[in-house]
């Protein structure tokens, strides 16, 4: 099965540096525009040069290099320099990078996790070759918790003791290919005490699946991120939708895209529900809704 979100769902080639190539998913990305005249936002993160204003809304605009370690982009470098606007985890944020490559078609299958010898680059989800270039997928949401700090709020959930126990003896599976996804969701899940696996592979989370079912312990609840490398979260739903001994997993795709696309093409597949990334609380509910439907059937 071809996932549906990746026939459209590309890669945006760019520069942050002048000789290695990074990428995002265009599914994140809302437009590019050239750079343009900034006004100052007081005592905002070092890596925010200031604010945008674009289509009439103003948006904060991020040197993306200085943000990931590399040199920040001069006022001389400017003149070819882009801003990538995206709308992810439900900010609409700019990006200044130093140039545009192109935007290429991506068979997401083909993207693999960045080997050992790159792992010190905590911002990166994988890799890709394009013209036997190596491209680094960049790790939006870790880049945007170090800028933004997400709010205890949002990131602890409160349970009472009833809900704990509806949630407790269900198996449950968390996927998510970036890092500071991973340890909210885990943090999430440890603040209220409630087992649970977690992989950063959509290919080894169905394994572990049809492990889990050989076992008679099937997967009760999927929360998963949609963008994976290797085998996206649309297509983990499918596959586990129309594999009869994992079926009855309630699927909670968790994702960085706006909540528009996620929840069409979520149902598309046979997902349950989409949420967009983080709100504890958010999470948490819908996982009880799933827990009763387990109850139920």
């Amino acid at each position: 099965m071809k996932s549906k979100a990746s026939q459209s769902q590309g890669l945006l080639l760019f520069r942050l540096s002048h000789t290695q190539l990074f990428a995002l998913g265009t599914l994140k990305i809302r437009e590019l525009v050239p750079f343009t005249k900034l006004s100052a936002i007081p005592q905002s993160h070092p890596s925010i040069l200031g604010a945008a204003t674009v289509r009439g809304h103003t948006i904060p605009i991020v040197d993306m290099a200085a943000a990931v370690g590399y040199a920040p982009i001069t006022t001389e470098e400017c003149d070819n320099a882009y801003i990538i606007i995206t709308d992810c985890q439900r900010m609409v944020m700019g990006f200044l990078v130093r140039s545009i490559d192109k935007i290429i078609e991506c068979n997401w299958r083909d993207i693999e996790s960045p080997p050992d010898n790159l792992g010190k680059s905590a911002f990166l989800t994988g890799v890709t070759r394009v013209d036997d270039k190596l491209v680094q997928l960049l790790d939006v949401e870790l880049l945007l918790s170090k800028i933004f700090p997400p709010s205890p709020e949002t990131t602890r959930a409160i349970l009472t003791d009833v809900q704990r126990e509806i949630l407790k003896p269900l198996n449950i599976l968390l996927v998510d290919d970036s890092k500071v996804a991973r340890k909210q969701l885990s943090d999430a899940l440890d603040s209220i005490n409630i087992p649970y696996l977690v992989t950063s592979d959509g290919k080894e989370a169905l394994t572990i699946m049809e492990e889990a079912a050989k076992e008679r312990r099937p997967v009760d609840l999927l929360v998963s991120d949609i963008e994976m490398p290797g085998l996206d979260g649309y297509e983990l739903a499918f596959e586990v939708k129309n594999t009869p001994e994992l079926a009855d997993a309630y699927i909670i795709l968790h994702t960085s895209l706006s909540s528009e696309i996620s929840v069409s093409q979520a149902h598309q597949v046979g997902a349950n529900e989409a949420l967009t990334k983080f709100d504890a609380h958010e999470l948490i509910e819908a996982m009880l809704r799933g827990a009763k439907r387990h109850q139920s059937s």
